[in-house]
């Protein structure tokens, strides 16, 4: 299978990922965002794991919003650190 970015892939050995697109290709490695929200390096040692899957069955899990005709992912909620969950008490 010739793999491509923008491809839609699924591991055969691990269907618990989901679905996921390729975002990066190399000699070595691809790297691919998942549906559950993660994306992996997958060497090319693997390839043979990766099977297509329908375009329409991936979904992003931090989908890209377009403001202004500029492209940016959706803001992610702020981690908060323990210092300040004790003021918050």
């Amino acid at each position: 299978m010739s793999i491509r970015r923008g491809d839609v892939v699924s591991h055969c050995s691990a269907v618990e990922w989901g679905v996921g697109k390729v975002v990066e290709v190399s000699d070595y490695r691809v790297s691919i965002h998942f549906n559950d929200g993660t994306t992996r390096k997958i060497a090319s040692t693997h390839f043979a794991s990766l099977v297509p899957a329908e375009p329409g069955s991936y979904i992003a899990a931090n989908p890209v919003v377009e403001k202004d005709g500029i492209k940016a992912k959706a803001p992610r909620k702020k981690a908060v650190t323990a210092k300040q969950a004790a003021g918050a008490k």
